[in-house]
């Protein structure tokens, strides 16, 4: 019998106890032990919780039972998280996590200690919540050099995208009716600015690449300013608009940035609705693998948490770290990169034709244009469209 442990008991803390009690013989033997629930750190007190004579609101407690070999960390931020990380493992302890600003910011110095340790650093839950996408990235696809990975990172900006496009509801009501439904939070920034995605697409950066990023460093534009014309003008256009973290192999180092994108209609993205997330893989021998699922929430966060409890307890004689790359990484400069653009500016045909030879604008009920560009880099884009009074300027995946 091995004991674990849960730091926090949100809405994914209480998703790994349900989860790993209503799959416990699974588990075990995914594990190849039967697993125990020790202890769950809490900030107060839960009377009315199944789980209350294992609620303890002192760390040390856990810290110093060398009866529990995992710790599952669910808080979330770098305060306490990353605090409470760093003494289990020094207490040789695995940790498991799906904190993405941890693992983003911290991760690779969490990693080094666990190695230093022997014990095991994982934390499939921090990118796709539920869907399998880290272990594929690290293990499945290990026969290919990884050359971009990119998707749908936040499933709040693609709800808000979702209610923009099918009910042509603007930005305002799109997020009201995210945040009555809990999918956003009470304060949407880190969801609606891209720092979530942004995270997000650190990590699997770190993981594809082989340098590791600071997230601060990756250009990142959120869904802000994005407008219901946008969505009108990209259906016209043959698209959709979707908030895309990508990071890319170039021949300068790692291009990675969090921007809103339009997504060809026949794309596999282009049909990720609502709070799905997805995830494109480009591989040197597979091509291009697309996993997705549902992105947060309890359960499906909880069984990548619950997964990588299992199999922990199972590799606690060869623990299990992924490479989380180098130090020192930079981020490639993302103005480089060549791409089609997408446009929507206040002007007449002519206007568009005459500074893009050949680009047949098409207009909105309201009267502005929308088009899109051929392939250059940003400096040429903004170039052009300061001829223009250009309102939006965004990539276009192709």
């Amino acid at each position: 019998m091995i004991k674990y442990a849960i730091l926090g008991f949100g809405t994914v803390g209480r998703g790994v106890a349900e989860v790993m009690a209503g799959q416990k013989e699974k588990l075990a033997a995914a594990a190849g032990e039967a697993l125990e629930l020790g202890y769950i750190l809490v900030r107060r007190d839960m009377p009315d919780s199944p789980w209350k004579d294992r609620m303890v609101r002192d760390f040390s407690v856990i810290e110093r039972d060398p009866d529990v070999a995992v710790v599952a960390e669910v808080i979330g931020g770098v305060g306490a998280a990353y605090d409470y990380s760093r003494r289990a493992i020094l207490a040789g302890k695995s940790v498991v996590s799906s904190n993405k600003e941890l693992v983003a910011t911290h991760g690779l110095e969490l990693a080094a200690l666990a190695k230093e340790h022997g014990v095991s650093y994982l934390f499939e839950g921090s990118v796709g919540g539920g869907i399998p996408l880290l272990r594929p990235l690290c293990r499945c696809l290990a026969a290919n050099r990884i050359d971009e990975v990119y998707g749908i990172l936040n499933g709040t900006t693609n709800y808000i995208l979702t209610a923009m496009d099918e009910k042509g509801q603007d930005f305002a009501q799109a997020l009201r009716k995210a945040q009555e439904l809990g999918y956003a939070e009470a304060d949407p920034t880190a969801d609606v600015e891209g720092i979530d995605a942004c995270r997000k697409t650190a990590i699997l950066a770190d993981l594809s690449f082989g340098h590791n990023l600071d997230p601060a460093d990756i250009p990142t534009t959120g869904i802000t300013t994005v407008a219901a014309v946008d969505l009108e003008l990209a259906r016209t256009l043959g698209y959709t608009v979707k908030l895309l973290g990508r990071a890319k192999r170039t021949e300068n180092g790692c291009l990675a940035f969090v921007q809103p994108h339009l997504v060809p209609l026949s794309h596999n993205l282009a049909s990720v609705n609502g709070v799905m997330n997805a995830c494109a893989i480009r591989g040197s021998a597979v091509g291009e693998v697309v996993l997705c699922g549902p992105g947060a929430g309890s359960h499906p966060t909880a069984s990548a948490v619950s997964a990588d409890i299992a199999d922990a307890v199972r590799h606690r004689a060869d623990p299990v770290v992924p490479d989380m790359g180098a130090p020192g990484g930079t981020v490639a400069a993302e103005s480089a990169l060549v791409s089609p653009w997408y446009v929507r500016a206040d002007a007449a045909p002519e206007a568009v034709e005459a500074l893009f030879s050949g680009v047949k604008p098409v207009y909105s009920t309201t009267g502005e244009c929308g088009f899109i560009t051929g392939p250059m880099d940003r400096l040429a884009a903004e170039k052009l469209l300061a001829g223009l009074d250009g309102r939006a300027l965004w990539r276009v995946l192709a």
